[in-house]
């Protein structure tokens, strides 16, 4: 390799380490490449997993007289399965009797083996139309590069490898997250049903009718608590897998919004609920998830914002329904309004029992109907969380 080609084969070094994205990198490389061998045909194969069948190209650039040329005979497929079975490079030029013929129809074509320390995963193939023939130097050059083309492929792997054992290390730290989670949220409710019943099942002590009854109250309480979450559990999963069942069909939402606040004024006898709408077109929804959506909202207006009057817009904003949904309650610091839909999470230093999966469960639902919901929240001037739904709806195959 002559002293003049030095620097030129220095940047295609520098520019295989440049990119952190692999592809950018070889777009870096083929700017020098061009600079240090001529070629009209460049084209990479690499292959399937640790078989020696190659996949589809991996990459191809045309840069010289081929560019308009039918490409699907001129990108070498044929030599780099060569290349590949014999692990050596490839030499083909046409027949001397085809030398007047159109320049496009007489392809000099290299095959050079990609290798890395695990073996040979891939070729390299150059074509130049016409000529000039590769002469050694020319031949030493192209293995160089074919040794930069290899370390690229190499360090792709690896970016996958390391990104994959990252995923399964985020994957490992949820489930872990999740266990201890679901394991402190289920001893809670335990804790206060074996606690009482034992205290109610001592014989050393016996105990007024007004304080059993609070006792089993409570056990009452906390059974269904318990039950809850057990229920929400199971729902946020089925949730992720897609395989809790959505039953689609035309609601009126404006009709839906009126039975959801009814049912919540009758559980919430201090519930006070402003709507503002009139009535509304048809979308294609589930009507009980979208149900579940609102209770939950007015389960937690009556929770965290008591007392607090609550008022409910819905508007249509080009192709869906907007739902406000908001308390004049005490608001939620801007720092936790990022987490608010997390499974699990609960803001710090509210009151009032909740397992943390009311409203990751609603984000679930709602982006299951294509549809968002967000939150905005002022400390002092309460709440609002935002729906949106889109008029068309989906499909149940969706």
């Amino acid at each position: 390799m002559s002293e003049e080609h030095i620097p030129d084969i220095l940047a295609l070094a520098e520019a295989v380490t440049q990119k952190s994205d692999w592809k950018e990198a070889l777009d870096s490389v083929m700017a020098v490449v061009r600079s240090v061998f001529l070629f009209d045909n460049l084209s990479l194969y690499t292959l399937e997993n640790s078989s020696s069948e190659i996949t589809e190209i991996a990459y191809a650039r045309a840069v010289g007289r081929g560019q308009s040329a039918g490409a699907d005979a001129a990108w070498g497929a044929e030599i780099a399965s060569r290349v590949i079975a014999q692990n050596e490079l490839v030499v083909q030029t046409p027949n001397a009797h085809e030398a007047n013929e159109n320049r496009l129809t007489q392809p000099f074509v290299l095959g050079l083996p990609l290798r890395t320390y695990e073996g040979i995963i891939g070729a390299v193939v150059f074509v130049r139309f016409g000529g000039p023939e590769y002469t050694p130097a020319q031949i030493q050059r192209a293995q160089y590069i074919a040794t930069q083309f290899s370390a690229l492929f190499m360090r792709k792997k690896l970016t996958e490898e390391v990104a994959a054992l990252a995923s399964a290390r985020r994957l490992l730290e949820m489930q872990e997250d999740f266990l201890a989670t679901i394991s402190h949220e289920l001893r809670t409710p335990l804790g206060f049903i074996k606690g009482y019943t034992t205290t109610l099942l001592r014989k050393d002590t016996n105990w007024d009718e007004e304080t059993r009854r609070e006792f089993l109250q409570i056990i009452d309480e906390e059974a269904d608590h318990l039950n809850e979450l057990i229920e929400n559990v199971l729902e946020s999963a089925r949730l992720q897998s897609n395989t809790l069942p959505m039953r689609f069909q035309p609601v009126r939402l404006d009709i839906l919004i009126r039975d959801t606040m009814i049912r919540s004024q009758a559980r919430y006898k201090n519930l006070q609920v402003r709507l503002d709408f009139a009535t509304a077109p048809t979308i294609n929804a589930d009507s009980v998830r979208i149900a579940q959506v609102l209770e939950n909202l007015f389960s937690n207006a009556n929770k965290y914002a008591p007392g607090a009057p609550v008022s409910i817009s819905l508007t249509q904003i080009r192709d869906f329904y907007r739902i406000r949904f908001s308390d004049a309650g005490p608001g939620i610091p801007a720092e936790y309004l990022p987490n608010l839909f997390q499974r699990f999470y609960r803001v710090p230093g509210q009151t009032g029992s909740g397992s943390g999966l009311g409203l990751f469960i609603c984000k679930q639902i709602i982006e299951a109907h294509g549809g968002r919901i967000s939150v905005e929240s002022t400390l002092g001037r309460g709440t609002t969380f935002i729906i949106d739904l889109p008029i068309a709806g989906k499909n149940p195959g969706d």
